[in-house]
């Protein structure tokens, strides 16, 4: 009987990146930080050149990391991201939000904290209309990204029970209202 060869078929698995994940790196996907902690899958600093191919990101999810960062490394995280995911990739950005005290309180934290603003400034159309500054284009060293966003939050336990409009009315005048700004980035 002749030997038959056997040709291997491998899936591809979708890559997903958990960014400056630290101890608590989301279930199924790579965990990437500086230092090697428990969940870490891959030891890398982000403020250096990525390791991963251009389009090769599926999928990015980045809690509580990006506020460490100076703006000049923000920039450099943003136009990583851009060039790393997939067209129509999703990463999700989860920073505290600038009127709660999580943003001042970890003596970590770079200035200025991130704002909903922040992600007008990744939106290419938006940069060219309202800020020619930020843009590549223009400016080398700049933003050379262009995503869709959406954004949203999430509440301090006080406010959990409250309607929307009490709750809209607390974060734009009390401090400690909402606690995140969660941002739902996608690749244009």
């Amino acid at each position: 009987m002749a030997k038959r060869a056997i040709k291997a078929v491998t899936a591809t698995l979708p890559v997903k990146l958990d960014l400056g994940c630290g101890v608590r790196k989301q279930p199924g996907f790579t965990g990437v930080d500086v230092l090697k902690l428990e969940g870490v899958d891959l030891v890398h600093d982000l403020t250096k050149p990525w390791p991963w191919k251009d389009e090769s990101v599926d999928e990015v999810n980045c809690s509580h990391f990006l506020e460490h960062l100076h703006p000049k490394e923000r920039i450099h995280f943003a136009n990583e991201l851009y060039r790393v995911l997939r067209k129509g990739a999703k990463a999700t950005i989860v920073t505290p939000y600038m009127g709660h005290d999580a943003a001042y309180g970890d003596p970590t934290h770079v200035w200025p904290p991130i704002s909903g603003w922040t992600y007008l400034y990744w939106n290419k159309e938006w940069r060219k209309k309202e800020a020619p500054h930020s843009d590549s284009e223009h400016v080398p060293g700049m933003l050379a990204c262009d995503f869709d966003y959406t954004i949203g939050g999430s509440w301090d336990a006080w406010l959990q029970t409250r309607n929307m409009e009490y709750r809209i009315f607390a974060m734009q005048h009390y401090l400690n209202g909402q606690r995140d700004v969660i941002a739902t980035l996608t690749k244009r």
